[in-house]
């Protein structure tokens, strides 16, 4: 049981891990004390748990890992197994086409080159855990991360998320936007437990390697185009060129 002074000053954001996502994901990660993988989630098809968008010469691509499913898509995101260990070189070779113009490609090269030599498998949670992980040491981002199966959580929907944090010992349940749909605020606040509303951004421009400017790609092209500055632009941030 965490003591009184841990209780007040602990905030906890549960997500589904998602493969290399957008820098707002890691901005939010950074923001709290504690970041729970909701892996024990049912697994959606054409989602982020699997796939993420970078640019290319011509357009927006998809980098997507391909993945065992049952027929009903009823398995769970840490039940769900890669279907070809050959990926992790494919998604480097179309990462280094793409990039290789890239300002900071020969500065980031040789960390993604072995990320992605490092991948292990062959459930599609371990990958995912493993760049998210990977990519927090190059984004100065030193927040824990846990997953919900650790908790054994009980309940389904907000008493589950709510069931997470009383067993992690939060303060405060750290939520993006889009949960204000369905999350039953007053369940958190009636245990003790204020929900706060993450806002993304803004989150500053910077050169991508291929125009027009798009902020929804995969935090690796932020990596390939600004390098070291990475770590500043993934929160909230001024543009590249101005001062701290």
């Amino acid at each position: 049981m965490p003591d009184s002074d841990q209780r007040r000053h602990k905030r906890i954001a549960i997500v589904q891990s998602n493969y290399v996502p957008w820098r707002g994901y890691f901005d939010l990660m950074a923001s709290v004390d504690e970041f729970v993988l909701l892996d024990d989630a049912q697994y959606t098809r054409r989602d982020w748990r699997n796939r993420n968008r970078i640019k290319t010469p011509r357009e927006t691509r998809w980098l997507t890992i391909p993945v065992e499913v049952s027929g009903k898509y009823t398995q769970q995101i840490c039940e769900t197994r890669v279907a070809d260990r050959r990926w992790p070189e494919s998604h480097w070779q179309t990462l280094r086409q793409a990039y290789s113009g890239a300002a900071c490609f020969a500065e980031v090269q040789e960390f993604v080159n072995d990320l992605y030599a490092r991948t292990p498998g062959p459930l599609l949670s371990d990958v995912n855990s493993h760049f998210l992980s990977e990519l927090c040491v190059w984004l100065d981002i030193t927040t824990p991360q846990k997953t919900s199966m650790e908790y054994r959580p009980q309940g389904a929907k907000s008493q589950r998320l709510l069931d997470i944090c009383l067993k992690a010992g939060a303060t405060e349940y750290v939520s993006g936007p889009a949960a204000k749909a369905y999350l039953d605020v007053e369940l958190f606040r009636s245990a003790g437990i204020p929900v706060a509303w993450f806002e993304y951004g803004p989150y500053g421009e910077y050169p991508q390697v291929h125009s027009p400017f798009d902020p929804r790609v995969s935090v690796l092209d932020l990596l390939f185009c600004t390098g070291a500055d990475a770590a500043r632009l993934v929160r909230p941030t001024t543009p590249l060129d101005a001062p701290l």
